[in-house]
């Protein structure tokens, strides 16, 4: 199968436009030639991972300086993924000023190559909501689930030089989820057990990941509260557990009422007991060093969850909550943030713990409602997790143990 470029691609390809955006093309049609595309789609935008200096290095700082030297820009609204600290308040939080200067510098690269230092793994809270239909090109693992299956946009999970490569040429190869044959789902997931609450949509996100594997899943039997939260965390326990990049929920999603939305030679899972899940994720930590909620990025709701139940009592343990820095500077201007912080809770902006060096930081155990953290957290920080309700977390921040 060949791959067909248009005038203005073949003008990228052969360096017309300098050798930053050549390098670019030729990251974009080597993957449509692995994935046997047959042509590139334009993007409307796009969010790169490998953000971190943690996780990039001085081998990856070293790549990204240098095609932002060759002249490099992006040619759609790009984001970044979250970064290994929170750019602004890094001193207070307790991260080193070696770390600071490294993941500083990153984000310089970033900028010179025209991306906008909005760090977040929750675009669509920041303005970036992609319309039903439009190809994106997305990298961060809960946000390709989120775009594909509750804005019904299409995108793969990208890598981060994919993804750049991508806003540098407006490009990504036609494969995958971009297709409409690839988005039918694979796995009937009937849901028999009631869900309480995020935790629960979390726990259930990672039973299915588990058996998915890549297979699209189809869920009946849901019922999912007005807000988006809990899509959220359902497909991010799922990209976390299974790599799945994209679902159905039948009568909520955009695409669950396609009459073709089912493979014929589907497979059907019984989910019944949300159990397995809370003790897999669960370890046996008495004493909270750390209560982190945000993961993937908490939103308004979620804030204004967290300060009804502290209800303005303090807390012994630490608490974070991760987020964009434009949800928190609205919080603000809605009087949610003060109550938070009177109770002793840091707003932390642009990072997430799972790509921060949290074990320099002197935090060992934590507790949090996020399916997607408690999955991490153990492997990526050496962390010891309790994985609970929002409740149950905030209870553990104020009492800084995990509740009996």
């Amino acid at each position: 199968m060949t791959l067909k470029l248009s005038p203005e691609e073949r003008a990228m390809a052969a360096g017309e436009a300098g050798p930053g955006v050549r390098k670019a093309m030729e990251i974009v049609t080597a993957l449509g030639r692995i994935y046997g595309a047959e042509r590139l789609v334009s993007v409307e935008s796009v969010q790169v991972a490998g953000v971190s200096y943690r996780n990039l290095g001085e081998a990856g700082l070293e790549f990204l300086s240098d095609w932002a030297d060759q002249g490099a820009e992006v040619r759609v609204p790009t984001t970044l993924n979250p970064a290994g600290m929170d750019l602004a308040a890094w001193r207070e939080l307790g991260f080193s000023a070696l770390f600071a200067e490294h993941q500083l510098a990153v984000i310089d690269a970033f900028e010179r190559l025209g991306v906008r230092p909005t760090c977040t793994c929750t675009p669509y809270l920041v303005g970036n909501v992609p319309e039903t239909g439009q190809h994106v090109a997305w990298a961060e693992s809960s946000a390709v689930s989120y775009a594909n299956a509750v804005l019904g946009a299409r995108t793969n999970r990208e890598g981060g030089p994919s993804a750049l490569a991508a806003a540098i040429t407006g490009r990504t190869a036609a494969y995958g989820l971009h297709l409409d044959p690839n988005r039918r789902a694979g796995l009937v997931v009937d849901v028999h057990c009631p869900l309480k609450g995020l935790a629960d949509f979390g726990a259930l996100g990672y039973l299915v990941g588990r058996v998915a594997r890549n297979r699209i899943p189809y869920f009946r039997g849901l019922t999912v509260p007005p807000a988006d939260e809990a899509l959220k965390v359902l497909g991010a326990a799922m990209a976390a557990s299974g790599a799945v990049a994209l679902y159905h929920v039948a009568g909520v999603t955009p695409e669950a009422d396609r009459a073709d939305v089912l493979l014929p030679d589907h497979q059907t899972l019984v989910i019944d007991d949300l159990a397995p899940a809370y003790q897999a994720l669960n370890g046996r930590a008495r004493e909270i060093d750390l209560a982190w909620f945000g993961c993937p990025h908490a939103g308004l709701p979620e804030l204004r969850e967290i300060r009804r139940l502290l209800d303005g009592r303090p807390v012994r343990s630490a608490l974070w909550i991760t987020l964009a820095r434009q949800v928190r500077q609205e919080a603000g201007r809605q009087g949610v943030l003060e109550p938070l912080v009177a109770s002793g809770a840091r707003l932390v902006a642009d990072m997430c713990a799972v790509v921060a060096p949290m074990e320099a930081l002197g935090f060992r155990t934590v507790a949090t409602p996020s399916a997607k953290g408690a999955t991490y957290l153990p492997s990526h920080a050496g962390m010891v997790v309790r994985y609970g309700t929002i409740e149950q977390c905030v209870e553990a921040a104020v009492s800084g143990c995990w509740p009996a």
